[in-house]
């Protein structure tokens, strides 16, 4: 069987704020042999776009460098602004282990990768996640606190020394995070609100970080294209906390602030398991099994 990892890298561009950039990443994603690009979601409001790609080791290892080279000669950090904190011109690069493919070997890709990003572009690393050389870098959203504007000053702090890389951000491109993950769910729930500060109030209610769900990570976003609140998440365990439990807390809580649910939204992919379970809560499905009542997952079986 061959060996397949996923790659889902961010960067700070969009197609509405900058085309040419945006089409720029997309061919070199596209010309590496031994990688397919199943995904990729852009949006205006955030000024971001994430990719999700497939492919063996050593194209998706290529195919990381190669983007995160493009980003750093085409995005310059000092002049983006958008809605989704970033620290970097390609913000965050997580490997997930897709088939026949250990955690283990996710982490030490994301080392050579971080090596070679430090030593070829000149950009610093932070390792994350199950990378990570400490249990203060696991999380992402304490590494990207600061961001762009606040890294240099950061990077100066005793504990905050790159991974790989001088004690001072890229000019232009910043620093980036690099590391391995289980699969991660990016889920959105938009409000009919202009009024950021109740998404905010929501968000700080469900995060784990506030003492909300565990594996949630939420921040409140504004939409300015649409001129709506948004509940912006990150579900990092989507078996410990499924998306309905975020979901159905979402609107309980916009309920108390006279808000309604307008409507959600899965940026890049999503493990069909996740859909499943909120499908079989809804539905309250009795004695359902999953592998064996889903005729896709027959289907898989046969191949």
């Amino acid at each position: 069987m061959a060996k397949l990892i996923e790659c889902i890298p961010n960067f700070s561009v969009s197609r509405e704020t900058d085309p040419a950039v945006f089409q720029g990443l997309v061919d070199v994603a596209n010309s590496v042999p031994g990688c397919a690009v199943l995904d990729v979601q852009t949006d205006g409001s955030h000024n971001r776009c994430v990719f999700t790609m497939v492919g063996s080791p050593a194209a998706i290892e290529e195919v990381a460098f190669q983007l995160t080279k493009k980003a750093a000669e085409t995005i310059d950090m000092t002049k983006h602004v958008g809605q989704h904190p970033r620290m970097g011109a390609t913000d965050v690069i997580p490997f997930v282990p897709a088939m026949d493919v250990t955690v283990q070997e996710c982490i030490e890709l994301s080392k050579r990768l971080g090596q070679r990003v430090w030593d070829e572009l000149q950009i610093p690393v932070f390792l994350y996640e199950d990378s990570a050389t400490s249990p203060a870098r696991t999380n992402l959203a304490k590494i990207r606190k600061g961001q762009f504007e606040g890294m240099a000053e950061k990077l100066q702090q005793p504990e905050w020394a790159p991974d790989f890389g001088e004690r001072k951000p890229h000019p232009t491109a910043g620093v980036v995070a690099i590391g391995a993950r289980m699969p991660l769910i990016a889920f959105n729930v938009n409000l009919d609100t202009d009024d950021l500060s109740v998404a905010d109030k929501i968000a700080k209610a469900i995060r784990g970080s506030s003492g909300g769900f565990k594996y949630c990570k939420a921040i409140g976003i504004f939409l300015e294209d649409r001129k709506i609140a948004q509940v912006s998440m990150n579900m990092v365990n989507y078996e410990g906390t499924p998306l309905y439990y975020a979901y159905e807390m979402i609107r309980a809580l916009a309920d108390r602030y006279g808000v309604r649910i307008i409507g959600s939204e899965l940026v890049g992919l999503t493990p069909a398991k996740a859909l499943v379970d909120c499908a079989e809560y809804y539905l309250k499905l009795e004695n359902f099994d999953c592998r064996k009542q889903v005729m896709e997952y027959h289907l898989l079986d046969m191949e």
